[in-house]
């Protein structure tokens, strides 16, 4: 291949020498010099090679030692750079990949953008009301009582707590309305006729029932139950002064109705309205015949609004919303927050309902609210002769 200093045919006879031969040979010296031949990235095919294979191309790409490589002459081989550098690329490729995948995990996990707070959950309400007897509570053995009593036709424990017909909703199927009418039942049943609940044994039962965002207001009324509305005892469940009340029959009779409806989209409402009642004695009265006959009925009306959303459901729990509770025989000045103490067999009310109220003393009223219990709603004076 001829070099760029000398033209194909030869040097022209007219060429002068001298200083164009020196130029010449310092161009040759900087553009042919052996390092930069060998430093190109192009290389033409020889004549053979394109003989060969018409298909060559006239030039192909080199690949160039790295600094400090040896080449063929110096060790009879040359590490490739091409090679080398698409090693690194991989690695760096794989780190990149690695990095991406740990910071989408960490991001996952240390979200800067805090989902937002759940609303307040809505406080339970209650509103008990005491209701006093006109006359002497009659007392015998407790068949008696019941047979001579409205409740002589109510079912015993759970059997009176009934479902209603279960049919789907707009936005919840039969099996989740059914769920929904199992856990209200449920609540009813141990509030309200577990004889460990009634005598004020125990109360973590009834707790486990409750969606836990309602968990601070029910532990409040259990450490310092208040006649407020918000955090009576008595509100959660029916439970008796353990010191003056014990149940005379474990039998406690049972009567009324449950209706379930949608409060939204994503919530049912259940109402429990039911009748519950309870043969209690003094609680140092003891057992035995003579023990039974003197034991008294003790009637409960409570109407309990329950809310169940759709987490509730997946966890079987539910939210109280409002409790109405009528309640007697008691005496109109009776406190009810934290544990009933019924009148028992042969007491009488105090004649307290019109108890004064000065419009100038300051501080909350202690006059009460106060029930008359009808005469048809105690037993009849048979019972007493019966016994």
């Amino acid at each position: 291949m001829a070099g760029r200093g000398n033209p194909p045919e030869g040097t022209p006879d007219d060429a002068s020498g001298g200083g164009d031969d020196e130029y010449r040979d310092d161009y040759r010296s900087v553009v042919f010099d052996e390092s930069f031949i060998k430093a190109a990235r192009l290389q033409e095919f020889s004549a053979r090679e394109r003989m060969e294979d018409e298909e060559h191309a006239a030039v192909r790409n080199r690949a160039l030692p790295s600094a400090g490589e040896a080449t063929d002459e110096d060790h009879g081989g040359t590490y490739q750079r091409g090679s080398i550098t698409a090693s690194r690329q991989g690695i760096v490729l794989v780190l990149l990949i690695v990095l991406a995948f740990g910071t989408a995990i960490y991001m996952g996990i240390r979200n800067p953008y805090q989902a937002p707070p759940e609303p307040p959950a809505e406080p339970m309400r209650n509103a008990l009301l005491p209701l006093a007897p006109r006359d002497a509570v009659p007392g015998a053995a407790p068949a008696d009582l019941f047979e001579h009593s409205p409740a002589a036709q109510f079912r015993a424990g759970a059997d009176g707590v009934t479902l209603p017909p279960v049919r789907r909703t707009r936005h919840f199927s039969d099996s989740q309305v059914l769920a929904a009418l199992t856990a209200a039942k449920e609540y009813i049943v141990t509030s309200s006729l577990d004889p460990a609940v009634l005598n004020g044994n125990t109360y973590r039962d009834v707790r486990v029932l409750l969606d836990p965002v309602q968990h601070e207001q029910f532990d409040q009324s259990m450490d310092h139950p208040r006649n407020d509305g918000r955090h009576s005892a008595t509100g959660w469940m029916v439970r008796f002064d353990p010191s003056k009340t014990a149940l005379a029959d474990a039998r406690i009779r049972v009567n009324g109705s449950m209706t379930v409806q949608e409060a939204g989209p994503d919530a049912l409402e259940v109402v429990a309205d039911h009748v519950f009642v309870y043969a209690v004695q003094a609680a140092d009265e003891g057992k035995g015949e003579k023990a039974a006959d003197k034991s008294s009925l003790f009637t409960v009306r409570r109407e309990v609004r329950f809310q169940i959303d759709r987490e509730d459901l997946r966890r079987q729990q539910l939210s109280v919303l409002q409790v109405s509770m009528r309640a007697g025989p008691l005496p109109c000045s009776a406190d009810m927050s934290d544990a009933l103490a019924p009148l028992l067999a042969g007491e009488k009310a105090k004649d307290d309902s019109a108890a004064g109220t000065d419009p100038y003393a300051r501080g909350r009223s202690s006059a009460s609210l106060c029930g008359l219990l009808s005469t048809s709603s105690q037993p009849s004076p048979a019972a007493k002769k019966d016994g």
